[in-house]
């Protein structure tokens, strides 16, 4: 919002786990007007229970939502490319097959060239370089250092 002004007629790109970050996404973006473009792996997609609310809230609140496994067809014209860690905590056994799973959902300027012309980043920290690379992380274009400074304050 203060990058952009506003939220309503954003389009944001999910790049990545169907965890607890994307599902708080996906239960407000359509209500503050946000389309919302999720690419997960096969057997990573967020909650069903969770994707069938947000499903209702895009047709009430007029909003477009995609869910993909393309992380290309996921960033196509989006204002805002996000990710968050691919592997949580509790699930560190997991990381050699999290990361076989994940391969080709880096988000790269690659990954960034089919957004659109205003495109940002945002990654809610700790981030590994698997998910996003240093172009990306360290560029003008990444507001992850401000998204951290906006939640200090709510904690």
């Amino acid at each position: 919002q203060e990058h952009f002004g506003g939220l309503k007629g954003l389009t944001i790109a999910w790049i990545g786990d169907g965890n607890n970050v994307l599902q708080s996404f996906m239960t407000s973006a359509a209500k503050l007007g946000m389309h919302l473009k999720i690419a997960t792996p096969r057997g990573f997609e967020p909650d069903l229970r969770i994707t069938k609310i947000t499903e209702q809230n895009s047709k009430e609140y007029g909003t477009k939502l995609l869910l993909t496994t393309d992380p290309l067809e996921a960033a196509d014209s989006a204002n805002v490319l996000v990710t968050d860690t691919w592997i949580s905590m509790g699930q560190e056994e997991e990381k050699k097959e999290r990361l076989k799973a994940f391969q080709g959902y880096q988000i790269t300027m690659q990954t960034a060239k089919s957004a659109a012309s205003n495109w940002t980043f945002l990654h809610c920290l700790p981030r590994k370089p698997e998910e996003v690379d240093d172009e990306v992380f360290y560029s003008p274009r990444s507001l992850v250092f401000q998204e951290a400074e906006n939640r200090k304050w709510t904690i």
